[in-house]
């Protein structure tokens, strides 16, 4: 019992002494909460997440595949990344779900692949703490264990942060809600950027799936032609912080639902454009071409 008297009272002299020398009220308030605010403001990712025919492949084959690399590498250089939240445009529910789970199983959501499609593995652990603050944060959004990591995630992940020492959750997409749903939603999570969180939307702004088959079917990947006018026409609004078009994305532009016939892929950037701040940059750390039909890798980086 008087080893545990000591052990209280030199727990709160040291107490004391540390709040002592805390002379600012947010100093306190990063001492108290449960994830302490972060002197530097983490990034936020808008990412393409390939497709799945470049799984096998490695960073010398795949020049997107090395540009993540090279992003993670002066990520985790330049900030303490304690967590990444990936929205992905391949966990689509009714209503929205945050993962908890602290084991993170990999899901291999494609089908009819040669066998070392499935043999490609990614290991990372969860970040329950981390998700749990989402829900304090957005009380509409409902916990879950029942996903993991799908591949709108893993394969993306696998080169930005290739050791697996990033903890990561994901939050799934709405599928019927409207667009300033998830514009909305993205601006409330834009607190997690003070506490480490790198959060990533993982989609393309270009997914005709249905046009891109047609062509790939007779072995034909040459785009269409009228992708080069949409991401530059993309480009332009986000370089104007013309979100409000990006937002009406279905009206603003005549190729909008050519371009995202369905919503899965593309309102992934929105939670990344909602996560901006006036005073962020936005650059394009991968803006090649398309190099598929009705598909875009377009990427950008907001800090």
């Amino acid at each position: 019992m008087n080893d545990i008297k000591m052990d209280r009272k030199e727990f709160i002299q040291k107490t004391i002494l540390g709040l002592v020398a805390m002379n600012t009220l947010s100093n306190l308030k990063a001492f108290t909460d449960t994830l302490p605010i972060q002197s530097k403001r983490m990034p936020a990712l808008f990412t393409s997440h390939g497709n799945p025919m470049d799984i096998p492949m490695t960073k010398e084959q795949r020049p997107f595949w090395n540009e993540l690399f090279k992003l993670g590498n002066t990520l985790q250089k330049d900030y303490e990344v304690k967590a990444a939240l990936v929205v992905s445009a391949h966990w689509c529910t009714k209503g929205t779900f945050v993962n908890i789970s602290s084991e993170q199983k990999q899901i291999y959501d494609y089908y009819g692949f040669p066998d070392e499609y499935y043999k490609v593995y990614y290991k990372a652990k969860g970040a329950p703490d981390m998700a749990r603050e989402v829900k304090k944060m957005i009380p509409s959004v409902t916990e879950t264990t029942d996903w993991g990591l799908d591949h709108g995630a893993w394969p993306m992940l696998m080169h930005l942060f290739p050791n697996g020492n990033i903890p990561v959750f994901q939050m799934s997409i709405d599928y019927y809600a409207k667009p300033e749903y998830h514009y909305e939603l993205g601006k409330q999570l834009k607190p997690l950027r003070d506490k480490g969180v790198l959060i990533i939307g993982s989609g393309s702004h270009i997914h005709n799936l249905q046009l891109a088959g047609q062509k790939m079917r007779k072995n034909d990947m040459t785009p269409f032609g009228w992708e080069i006018e949409y991401d530059t026409w993309l480009k332009k609004q986000i370089d104007e912080r013309s979100f409000v078009n990006i937002i009406n994305y279905e009206n603003s532009h005549k190729l909008g639902t050519l371009a995202a016939p369905t919503p899965d892929h593309y309102v992934p950037v929105l939670y990344s454009l909602g996560m901006t701040d006036s005073s962020d940059g936005i650059r394009y750390f991968y803006e090649a071409p398309p190099s598929l039909p009705a598909f875009s890798e377009r990427s950008f980086i907001i800090q």
